[in-house]
C-alpha cells in the first residue's frame, strides 16, 4: 500500500523538536541565487564541463577560499557554462567555477559560508568528513539549503561528491577541503551540474518535506552541516532530517518561482527518469546522467516496465544521451572511469507542449524488470523542473547526442 504524501507529512509533525544555538542577530538579508555579488536572480544553472575536453579554467590561478588546499589531480577542469532566469540561454563562464565570488556557484556559496545563515547540507558521499558514505536505501542526493531567520533563502542542488561539506567558516570542515578542486575526491575531473533557486518561507517548508521524503544523508547534530534556526515549523522539520523515510509514494510541490519539486522515496522502486516523465504528464525526455552498469536503456512510450507503480501514470519515451556538444566540441555523457565522463544529472523534454528542463539527483541505473530495487531504483532523490523555452532549447543542444 502506498503511503500518501499527507501521511508522510503528518509523520514529520510528530518529529522531536531539537533546540538550536541562539543567533546573535538576524541576517540583514536572505541568501539568494547570485550570478555575482549584488546580482540576485530567481534561479541559475551551471554545467561544469569535463576535464578531458575542457581542461583547466582559462589560465586562472586555482584557489581554496572555502577551505582546503589545491589538489594535484591527474586531471582537473573547472570550465563551465551557465544560464539564469535573467538570461536562460547557456553562455560560457570565466575562471574556475566555485573558486571565487566571480561566478554563480562561488558567489552563492560565499554569502552562506561567510554570513550568519541557517543551513542544511546533505551528501551521500562525504567520505567520512563529517559523515560516512551511505548506500541504498539512503537518498542518492547532494546539496544545501540556507535561509534567514525569517525563513527565506536558497536551495543549491549539486552533483559533486564530497562538496560542500561545511556551511560556515565558524565550523570548518576537518580532514578534507571544502572548495571545488581542493577536496580529496576528484569531483572536478568529470562533468557536474549545479542548480540554485530562490526560496520563500513557504518554499523552504516544501523543500524540507521533499528532502525528508528522499531520505537525504545529513545529521542535525553535526554543526559543520546543519545550523538550525528560523521559524519554529522550519526548525521542527530540520530536526527530523537524517532519517530513512517510510513513504512509498512520490512527493510533488511547486515553488513560488513556478519550479516544480519532485521527490522519489527509496521504497518507490521504479526507474527514476521514467517516473519523472510520468509525473510530468508523459512527455518524451532526453537524459544525461552517470550512465553505467547497471544501465537502464532508452525506452519508448510502448516499452513494458514491470518495475512500476500504477499510481504514477504512464511515462513517455526516455532517451539516453551519450554525447554532448559545446562550442563545436563533442564530449561524452556516459559514466564510468576517466576524465571524459559525465556526473551531471540533466534532462529535457523532447515532446509535448511544455519545454521542461529537469535537474536531478538520480542516474538512469537500475532495472525495468526483475530486481526492482536495483541501484537507483532503490534510492531516494530530488528532481527540480524548470519550464522555459530558451533554456530547454539550449540544454537540448548541450546534451543532444
Amino acid at each position: 500500500m502506498r503511503v500518501t504524501v499527507a501521511a508522510a507529512l503528518l509523520g514529520f509533525a510528530a518529529a522531536m523538536f531539537a533546540a538550536t544555538d541562539a543567533r546573535p542577530e538576524a541576517l540583514a538579508s536572505a541568501p539568494a541565487p547570485l550570478l555575482k555579488p549584488g546580482l540576485p536572480v530567481d534561479w541559475w544553472f551551471v554545467f561544469k564541463l569535463n576535464s578531458a575536453v575542457f581542461p583547466g579554467c582559462g589560465g586562472t590561478n586555482r584557489s581554496c577560499p572555502f577551505g582546503g588546499t589545491v589538489q594535484n589531480y591527474r586531471t582537473f577542469g573547472q570550465q563551465y557554462v551557465y544560464a539564469s532566469s535573467d538570461q536562460p540561454a547557456l553562455t560560457q563562464g570565466g575562471g574556475c567555477v566555485g573558486d571565487s565570488t566571480n561566478d554563480p556557484l562561488g558567489a552563492t556559496f560565499d554569502q552562506v559560508f561567510n554570513a550568519k545563515a541557517n543551513f542544511v547540507i546533505w551528501n551521500d558521499q562525504f567520505y567520512g568528513h563529517p559523515l560516512a558514505n551511505r548506500p541504498a536505501p539512503w537518498g542518492h542526493s547532494k546539496g544545501m539549503v540556507a535561509w534567514s531567520d525569517a525563513g527565506e533563502g536558497v536551495l543549491l542542488q549539486v552533483s559533486t561528491p564530497s562538496w560542500p561539506a561545511a556551511g560556515s567558516k565558524a565550523s570548518p570542515r576537518r580532514g578534507d577541503g571544502n572548495t571545488l578542486g581542493c577536496v580529496k575526491d576528484n569531483d572536478v575531473e568529470v562533468s557536474q551540474h549545479f542548480f540554485a533557486v530562490r526560496l520563500t518561507k513557504d518554499d523552504l517548508v516544501t523543500v524540507l518535506h521533499a528532502l525528508a521524503q528522499a531520505s537525504v544523508v545529513t545529521d542535525p547534530t553535526v554543526k559543520e552541516i546543519v545550523h538550525n534556526g528560523g521559524p519554529p515549523d522550519v526548525q521542527k522539520l530540520v530536526s527530523g532530517l537524517g532519517r530513512l523515510s517510510a513513504a512509498d509514494g512520490e512527493f510533488r510541490g511547486t515553488l513560488s518561482t513556478g519550479i516544480q519539486v519532485l521527490a522519489k522515496p527509496s521504497r518507490l522502486q521504479v526507474p527514476p527518469w521514467q517516473m519523472v516523465s510520468a509525473l510530468l504528464g508523459g512527455p518524451a525526455l532526453r537524459t544525461a546522467t552517470w550512465w553505467t552498469t547497471p544501465t537502464i536503456p532508452s525506452t519508448t512510450a510502448s516499452t513494458r516496465i514491470r518495475c512500476w507503480d500504477s499510481g504514477l501514470g504512464t511515462p513517455g519515451a526516455v532517451e539516453i544521451a551519450t554525447d554532448g556538444r559545446w562550442n563545436g566540441q563533442a564530449f561524452s555523457l556516459k559514466g564510468g572511469a576517466g576524465a571524459n565522463a559525465n556526473h551531471a544529472k540533466v534532462g529535457v523534454s523532447t515532446s509535448g507542449a511544455h519545454p521542461f528542463v529537469i535537474f536531478g539527483d538520480l542516474n538512469q541505473q537500475g532495472a525495468l524488470a526483475g530486481d526492482c530495487g536495483s541501484s537507483q531504483n532503490g534510492r531516494g532523490g530530488l528532481f527540480l523542473v524548470v519550464e522555459n523555452t530558451a533554456l530547454a532549447s539550449s540544454v537540448s543542444s548541450l546534451i543532444g547526442g
